[in-house]
């Protein structure tokens, strides 16, 4: 498996990386992935990682924040962990393919608007056909409030987002 450190603000020291490969050794033997992605950044006192796993078509990420970077590796591990168990016997079904279409946002006209009102970034992103149980789950392992998807059952772009009481809401495109 292959470990890939983008660092922000900091030099990666060969103890750190060394110990950031053992402990995301783990998911090769769980989920045999090929490669995993880990940004760790330093911002005055507070250490950031995020950990990103790409597995069949889903993304599986975690980050955490603190003030010891080897505890923010511990604890990010800890998540990932925690996720892989939970959604298990999901990830390792049947039929998961690989991502089949490509979808990104169109540019955005920049005339007449001000510029505190552009975007701070724009994402493209790969799109799935799945249905509205797999985005919740896809969600979740992604850390994410919402996540916009292609809905298997009507062929349409729709979101799935968290509610503020816990519960899951659905927006579909009226036809």
């Amino acid at each position: 498996m292959i470990v890939n450190i983008k660092a922000k603000n900091m030099t990666v020291k060969p103890a750190l990386k060394e110990y950031m490969e053992k402990r995301l050794s783990k998911f090769d033997k769980m989920l045999t992935v090929d490669e995993v992605s880990a940004a760790i950044s330093v911002i005055k006192d507070t250490c950031r990682v995020e950990v990103t796993i790409p597995y069949r078509g889903i993304i599986i990420r975690a980050e955490e924040e603190g003030y010891d970077m080897y505890s923010c590796i511990d604890l990010v591990v800890e998540k990932l962990e925690s996720q892989i168990l939970k959604y298990k016997s999901r990830l390792n079904r049947k039929g998961h393919g690989t991502i089949r279409n490509e979808a990104s946002i169109p540019p955005i006209p920049s005339a007449g608007e001000p510029d505190d009102e552009m975007p701070v970034r724009i994402k493209h992103f790969p799109i799935k056909p799945m249905p509205v149980d797999e985005a919740i789950m896809q969600m979740n392992l992604l850390g994410h409030n919402f996540f916009v998807f292609l809905n298997t059952d009507d062929e349409t772009v729709n979101v799935v987002y968290c509610r503020k009481d816990g519960a899951y809401g659905l927006l579909v495109p009226e036809k």
